[in-house]
């Protein structure tokens, strides 16, 4: 089964010529690619399958899915899932403090 995670985007940029974002998937930053939900700006929820956002979500629904998400220990699993070495600095630095916040 496929799973889609939703976080909210906080920065916009280019990327080797494509659009992308930072977001947040409840503490845990990552680089998302944008090319399917043009139109997506800051403060937007977007639901995130293998690095694209699929698909712009209302904020009531990213925190319901999230809550079930935490309480199934699923956000550990985005965390471990992600090979150090695709992460930013500011990937590891932010995920260094978020196992604990989850």
């Amino acid at each position: 089964m496929c799973l889609a995670i939703p976080g909210l985007v906080e920065e916009l940029f280019d990327q080797d010529g494509l659009s992308h974002a930072r977001v947040n998937f409840g503490g845990i930053r990552k680089t998302v690619c944008l090319e399917y939900t043009p139109g997506v700006k800051p403060g937007d929820y977007v639901l995130v399958h293998v690095g694209f956002a699929i698909s712009v979500i209302d904020e009531l629904e990213a925190q319901r899915t999230l809550e079930i998400l935490r309480a199934n220990n699923e956000l550990a699993e985005l965390e471990a899932g992600t090979p150090r070495d695709v992460l930013s600095r500011d990937d590891r630095a932010s995920q260094a403090g978020a196992a604990d916040k989850l």
